[in-house]
């Protein structure tokens, strides 16, 4: 693959975006990121050689959200393997990502681990054994890592944010708590979940980070095993069919990657065997994944050629 050609292509996409109007809407729940300015836009992509082709606000540092899921899930399944699949599934849920409609019908166990449910059950097997401070710092630390950047930090604000308005993650919690299916008290839980999702990443570290998922669980660079190779294929297959909630078909359908999409307005991409990506624009559309993140996504896979499902 031609540098030179993919550094055209992501100019191309930026400039092409920042000309849209059609932006999304930031999202207003959380108080800290409804004051996102929701022109900002970031795209970088970072092939197997290590090239790095960046374009817009790709060193802005935002809310990574429900990305930092994709990153405990891999910790997760590291500490406790299958185990994990007994607290919870790996089906599409079809329902909005804080939906408490299918925990009733299925007692308590979420339907996969990027829901919000599924992530705070998958916040409370992390910090099993360890105290909230410690886990957080282990999930921090392990981002710090596969990005190889330790300014990587937690918003205070957006944490603190999100802890006073998390009334429906609390309301998730408290009735897994019920069923069993959490072990720690919900606070705590809660707490470790709401400052994973307030760490703040710009583009290329995000791209950096995902690394490992695009080369069969190693860094290419430095030659470091993150996770199996059949462990990365089964994380990408949840970021295919999970990783953008009731959204995740029209995803796969219109971008053909393995994704994760945050409420603040990033997205993480796969291309096996070719690329990391991250892309950045903090409107988002009716089922909260953002909407010119996925425009632009589209467009790199259509010109690159880098669809799982063929060109």
């Amino acid at each position: 693959m031609s540098n030179q050609l993919l550094d055209r292509v992501v100019a191309e996409i930026a400039d092409e975006m920042a000309q849209r109007a059609d932006r999304g809407e930031v999202a207003s729940y959380i108080p800290e990121l409804a004051r996102v300015d929701p022109r900002r836009f970031g795209l970088v992509v970072i092939d197997a050689d290590g090239h790095v082709a960046a374009a817009g606000d790709s060193d802005v540092p935002f809310s990574i959200q429900s990305i930092s899921k994709v990153f405990t899930l891999t910790l997760a399944l590291g500490k406790a393997g299958d185990r994990l699949w007994h607290r919870v599934g790996r089906e599409p849920s079809g329902s909005a990502f804080n939906s408490i409609v299918q925990l009733e019908h299925e007692r308590g166990i979420p339907r996969n681990p990027f829901i919000n449910a599924g992530a705070i059950a998958v916040t409370d097997l992390i910090l099993s054994g360890h105290q909230p401070r410690e886990a957080l710092g282990e999930i921090l630390r392990f981002m710090q890592f596969l990005a190889g950047d330790s300014s990587i930090a937690i918003d205070e604000a957006v944490a603190r944010s999100e802890q006073r308005t998390g009334f429906r993650n609390a309301a998730l919690a408290n009735y897994m708590k019920s069923f069993g299916v959490l072990d720690n008290p919900v606070e705590y839980t809660l707490g470790v979940y709401f400052h994973h999702c307030a760490i703040a990443m710009s583009c290329r570290q995000l791209a950096m980070a995902g690394r490992f998922l695009a080369h069969s669980g190693q860094n290419p660079s430095t030659g470091h095993n993150v996770v199996s190779s059949e462990r990365a294929r089964r994380i990408n297959a949840l970021m295919l069919t999970c990783g953008h909630y009731d959204g995740s078909g029209e995803f796969a359908y219109r971008v053909g990657l393995p994704g994760k999409s945050g409420v603040g307005g990033g997205v993480l991409a796969v291309a096996p065997g070719r690329a990391s990506i991250a892309v950045w624009a903090p409107g988002l559309d009716a089922a909260g994944n953002s909407h010119l993140g996925r425009v632009a996504l589209e467009a790199l896979t259509k010109r690159m050629g880098w669809s799982i499902f063929g060109v």
